[in-house]
């Protein structure tokens, strides 16, 4: 717990007794403020595109290269095997492949490495966020499945945010990031995505 909580920036005791936030109060910050010329995603603002399942599917099909990053979400809603059948699917189909964990994807270190092993996905694709860094503009598709807070771009590019500093998969570099999510809440830092 006491290293989730260091890599999220909050406190053991603000996670204990259900405080939400993290230790570095946003200054001014604002939801859906800019970043980088993006707006993070506010749906009653229209700041999200909402897609169906055939584009999405479409976007997969037309992508040579896919990055698919795993999070709480995907361990929670136990689609590691439905995950494992996707990207055996796609690899079948002559795509690449990758999936990247961040070092606190799920509510353990390790969480999701044993959970997509667990399904067979093979060990020779998924790559630790170190591995990856630096790497993710070069894929056509990102696919972000229950991650919130290790891929929000607020983390690298709003100073003022309360995930400032903490290392992310930076998807946004991707040509194109599909992101499946049960909702727009915030993750385990409670910030806006």
């Amino acid at each position: 717990s006491q290293i989730m909580c260091v890599a999220m920036n909050r406190s053991i005791v603000g996670v204990l007794l259900g405080i939400k936030g993290t230790l570095k109060g946003a200054k001014g910050g604002k939801p859906g403020a800019a970043v980088d010329g993006a707006m993070l995603c506010d749906a009653e603002r229209g700041e999200c595109i909402v897609s169906d399942s055939e584009t999405a599917a479409q976007d997969l099909f037309d992508a040579k290269t896919v990055l698919i990053v795993p999070g709480y979400g995907l361990a929670v809603s136990k689609a590691q095997y439905a995950m494992a059948d996707l990207i055996k699917m796609l690899r079948d189909a002559g795509k690449e492949v990758v999936v990247a964990v961040h070092p606190v994807a799920g509510r353990m270190p390790g969480q999701l490495n044993v959970l997509l092993a667990e399904a067979g996905v093979p060990y020779d694709i998924v790559k630790e966020m170190e591995e990856i860094e630096g790497d993710e503009g070069r894929f056509d598709v990102s696919l972000v499945v229950g991650a919130n807070d290790t891929v929000n771009p607020a983390a690298v590019m709003d100073p003022d945010s309360e995930l400032a500093g903490m290392p992310v998969i930076q998807v946004w570099r991707s040509h194109k990031v599909l992101v499946l999510k049960r909702s727009l809440a915030g993750g385990y830092a409670d910030v806006d995505n």
